[in-house]
């Protein structure tokens, strides 16, 4: 991949809760972080931010894909491509669960497996339009064994979910047996949390489930679309302290206060996580990443620093992925955006803040250019970064 030197950065905003960085560089080798405000004597290729913010690229801790750049749930050709234009360089699937036929009501372990492992050998593998997806989300079903966690784990299955589990069966113990595999293998646990999902088969979790099995991540808290009463969801984040909790575009927006005043009240903006939830019902939705953020910004009282943490570093951390934060031995997958002719705000984060949606001019995955000049998702930004390679 060579070296790679980002210069002219007007604002870097690294993806954790560290003050941005005015005036700075990138130096990147092999796609990977090496330096924050050093110099590259003779790189491979130059990235002129001239003046603009970079933050790191968006990461969608909660994307529904099927076949490459397909998805059945709207009919959609090339939406993964889309997605990059509007930032998102990292998807985390919450299962590939759009599969024509799938069988909602009659899931078994041989078949859920055989669906994560088809999935992760080849979507994940072979990272469409370049974007990383972490898919082989396995959806969870009665009657696992650990046999069948180390199959997953053989497979290079990372990531779980419960949403047709059925939780009539929840103190027979089972849904927390599942948990304690996962977390020996190193696995991830998502929840589908609130009312029925688009599906219509899935299951209803209130605060009494989350709170009986303790899933790493809760699933759109806020309702996806349909969240648990407001009590309730302050509850599970009083209940689980380590946990990540999920607002996605599907959101009951009221909902998705209460989530952000809660987690703020109790100091944990840190464990707050941000998702899509599509293709689904909502639709298709290229700059979803960047809606949420101004949304929780600009709505939700935000700092937007913390609201773009939300949507690359805390959520890679809550999936055990080290993209999201631009520091030393990180990937350099970043965004390169700002204001749109019009706005008032005079960088990314002061249009975040008012709610405006950044133009983006370049996106970089493990350090390579893959957008550049401008996305063909945003107007351009009011500047243009440069890329030149030598």
């Amino acid at each position: 991949m060579g070296r790679t030197l980002v210069t002219g950065i007007g604002l870097l905003v690294t993806g954790d809760a560290a003050p941005p960085v005015r005036d700075t560089t990138l130096v990147v080798e092999d796609g990977v972080i090496t330096s924050v405000g050093g110099d590259c004597p003779a790189p491979d290729t130059v990235v002129d931010a001239n003046g603009l913010t970079v933050i790191p690229g968006l990461v969608d801790g909660h994307v529904h894909p099927t076949v490459g750049e397909w998805t059945p749930a709207q009919n959609a050709v090339g939406w993964i491509h889309n997605y990059l234009h509007g930032g998102t360089t990292t998807m985390v699937s919450a299962g590939e669960l759009h599969v024509p036929g799938l069988p909602f009501e009659d899931l078994t372990p041989d078949l859920v497996l055989g669906l994560a492992r088809l999935s992760r050998a080849t979507l994940a593998r072979t990272r469409p339009s370049g974007v990383k997806v972490e898919a082989g989300t396995l959806l969870l079903v009665p009657g696992m064994t650990a046999a069948h966690f180390d199959q997953m784990a053989e497979a290079g299955i990372r990531q779980l979910k419960f949403i047709f589990y059925d939780w009539n069966r929840l103190d027979d113990g089972e849904a927390v047996e599942y948990m304690r595999w996962a977390a020996e293998r190193g696995m991830t646990v998502k929840m589908h949390s609130g009312g029925v999902s688009r599906s219509g088969s899935s299951r209803v979790a209130g605060r009494d489930v989350v709170a009986a099995v303790r899933p790493d991540v809760v699933g759109h808290i806020s309702g996806g679309p349909i969240p648990m009463p407001d009590e309730e969801i302050r509850g599970v984040i009083d209940d689980l302290p380590d946990a990540g909790f999920e607002v996605c575009s599907s959101m009951n927006y009221r909902a998705t206060m209460v989530t952000v005043d809660h987690l703020r009240e109790a100091g944990r903006l840190d464990r707050l996580t941000v998702g899509t939830d599509t293709p689904g019902g909502t639709g298709v939705i290229p700059r979803g990443m960047m809606r949420n953020i101004c949304f929780l910004a600009s709505v939700c009282g935000l700092a937007p620093e913390l609201a773009v943490a939300a949507a690359t570093g805390n959520t890679a951390a809550r999936h055990g992925l080290p993209q999201g934060v631009l520091a030393p031995g990180r990937p350099a997958d970043l965004v390169v955006l700002g204001p749109i002719k019009g706005s008032r705000g005079t960088d990314a984060l002061e249009c975040f803040a008012l709610g405006d949606l950044p133009g983006i001019s370049a996106v970089l995955v493990d350090g390579v250019p893959l957008v550049s000049g401008r996305s063909e998702q945003t107007p351009p930004p009011q500047a243009s970064a440069a890329v030149t390679a030598y």
